[in-house]
């Protein structure tokens, strides 16, 4: 005859291991969780990196692609790597990549002629695709180069007239590495006999002989290098 204590034993074990399992269950699908949202942020950074590179788009190239690998070029049967910005042409019975188009390019105008965006690798490999497929834009001048957008993302491009403008992802105009005015060991301008500028708390600008121009927390001259690329020449 079994008692009413065993039972009741019997009964309190189930339950605490059926506890225990539900604990388990909570904690393996937590970590389940954990290892997606994770997934899924490292994937969401790698698609912004990879798909996004309008700061390195030549200034010559046509504007509204996020992202470009390689351009081709239909009237010199060319292409353009965007992201190495080098030329690859067939040249002595071969393609070859160079830093520049040959001689013979010299005043080809990269700016007025029409440009293929192609994402794949080592597009001259299907050339006569390519040049069968887009022979139609051959001469053609219909497309807006980067270099006259207002768009203010590609003034990220440092070979942009507009580049001094750029404001980054902060919001901020970027001038040099921490885009504040520096003037000597200190900090300081001098100014007449005993001038300084100081960056102080109150923001005023005293002028005299012992003149001080001061400026607050959010009164700060922001100065840099400006930067100016320089255009790639044919």
């Amino acid at each position: 005859m079994v008692s009413l204590k065993n039972v009741s034993c019997v009964q309190e074990k189930v339950q605490w291991h059926g506890f225990n399992e539900d604990e388990d269950m909570k904690k393996q699908l937590l970590f389940i969780a954990v290892l997606m949202a994770a997934s899924f942020c490292h994937n969401a950074q790698a698609q912004v990196s990879v798909h996004v590179n309008l700061g390195v788009q030549p200034v010559w190239g046509p504007t509204g692609y996020d992202y470009v690998n390689y351009y081709y070029i239909p009237d010199i049967d060319a292409y353009y790597d965007v992201p190495n910005q080098r030329y690859t042409y067939f040249e002595g019975g071969q393609w070859v990549t160079r830093g520049s188009l040959p001689e013979r390019y010299h005043d080809f105008d990269l700016y007025g002629a029409h440009k293929v965006v192609i994402n794949e690798r080592s597009p001259w490999m299907h050339n006569d695709r390519y040049k069968s497929q887009y022979a139609g834009f051959r001469g053609q001048h219909d497309q807006h180069p980067i270099r006259d957008s207002r768009d203010e993302r590609y003034y990220a491009n440092p070979n942009h007239p507009h580049h001094n403008e750029w404001h980054g992802d902060n919001g901020h105009q970027n001038h040099g590495n921490n885009a504040h005015e520096r003037h000597g060991d200190n900090g300081h301008q001098n100014h007449g006999n005993n001038g300084h500028e100081q960056h102080g708390d109150n923001g005023h600008q005293n002028h005299g002989n012992n003149g001080h121009e001061q400026h607050g927390n959010n009164g700060h001259e922001e100065h840099g290098h400006e930067e100016h690329g320089h255009e790639e020449h044919r």
